[in-house]
């Protein structure tokens, strides 16, 4: 293929309004505001905060409180009992089970539109096919090595609940839509149960091995402790690594503060000096920025969420950060206004943030030893 293929064009659509949003980040965030509105006016909390009413960023702040899972959990167990319209503009497509990195872990209602937003995680793969031109990377499949979209349920109000991971609801809901083939399937990824011991995992990567052994594997997408543990398993396992499987165009990478620092020898190690890395800053409650360029940051979907962070100095949006300030981060999404979802991220020169950990006393201490240990003076 060449650097004027015809599928260049409608790759460039697909991001292009991304790129549109981070060129006036101050617009984006109105018009995506006032988008918001609309869907929490469908709801009882929404009109009993005036969604239909607000016309500024003011009035939103000064209508909705910014509030933690805990303050949103009440709600949430309405909507578990039936109760949709309580919270919800619709049913939810499933419930997103977080690791519990803060504590227990939480659950969150993932509905179609919301869910509809998070294929554009793929921006940042296709952002480093116009870049790099490396067409045949979408000539290939993924390699599927996703959390199970079920690992249990729980019954409220003589209801039962399934639950899963988002990563795995994702690929069953949204991946389907792509060309691009996801190996194995998740149906199968599911059946093997919702566990999360090792040995659960080791059939897991069994199952992946087995299923894409032969294939023409280009794409590699998910948390980067599932791609080290992979790998090494694959070499305990096999006596190999995949890069000696197959030829990775890019792998798409989060979960973990340090993909392009900390992580990145052991995975180009593993998976190919040549393969690209890209990092996705994404949650369960959503896919909130990715990588745009060679700079090992992410850039914010300003077109897609609602962004402001909470500073020393008080609350202020995302894109009014100057560089080398940290904050809390605050998102609304199509199911969660004014969520504190506890991030750290820190500024760097617009448009560019790393989410630098969780909301803890030591996390900037943490990042500051690890730029330290790494001799990473300036550039991060």
């Amino acid at each position: 293929m060449s650097a004027d293929n015809p599928i260049a064009p409608m790759l460039e659509a697909f991001v292009q309004p991304w790129h549109a949003a981070l060129e006036d980040p101050a617009a984006a965030q109105e018009t995506r505001l006032q988008e918001l509105l609309q869907v929490y006016a469908k709801n009882e909390y929404g009109q009993q905060h005036h969604a239909e009413t607000i016309g500024s960023i003011a009035d939103y702040r000064a209508a909705f409180p910014v509030q933690t899972y805990a303050d949103y959990q009440p709600l949430l167990r309405r909507v578990m009992a039936g109760d949709t319209h309580a919270f919800l503009e619709a049913e939810p497509l499933g419930w997103a089970m977080t690791r519990g990195t803060t504590g227990q872990s939480k659950y969150i209602p993932m509905t179609p539109r919301d869910l509809d937003l998070r294929h554009n995680a793929a921006r940042a793969v296709i952002q480093y096919v116009l870049h790099s031109k490396r067409w045949d990377i979408l000539l290939g499949a993924n390699l599927n090595l996703s959390f199970p979209s079920v690992v249990g349920s729980m019954t409220v109000n003589d209801r039962d609940i399934e639950y899963g991971y988002a990563t795995g609801i994702y690929v069953k809901h949204v991946a389907a839509r792509t060309p691009i083939p996801s190996i194995p399937k998740q149906d199968e990824i599911d059946a093997l149960g919702g566990d999360t011991e090792k040995s659960a995992w080791e059939a897991r990567f069994k199952l992946a091995y087995e299923r894409a052994k032969d294939e023409n594997i280009t794409i590699l997408g998910g948390a980067v402790q599932v791609m080290v543990k992979f790998a090494r398993w694959l070499r305990k396992t096999h006596g190999v690594y995949p890069k000696d499987l197959w030829k990775f165009g890019v792998l798409s990478l989060g979960s973990a503060p340090g993909i392009n620092s900390t992580y990145r020898p052991r995975l180009l190690a593993f998976y190919g000096r040549g393969t690209g890395l890209v990092e996705i800053y994404g949650a369960t409650e959503g896919m909130f920025g990715q990588q745009r360029d060679k700079r090992r940051f992410w850039v914010p979907n300003y077109d897609l969420y609602f962004f402001e962070v909470e500073t020393r100095q008080g609350i202020k949006m995302l894109h009014e950060m100057r560089p080398g300030e940290t904050g809390s981060l605050i998102v609304s999404t199509p199911v969660l206004p004014r969520y504190k979802i506890l991030d750290t991220v820190r500024a760097f020169e617009p448009p560019y943030f790393l989410c630098i950990g969780r909301e803890r006393p030591w996390t900037q201490a943490v990042y500051w030893l690890r730029r330290i240990s790494e001799l990473d003076f300036g550039r991060r």
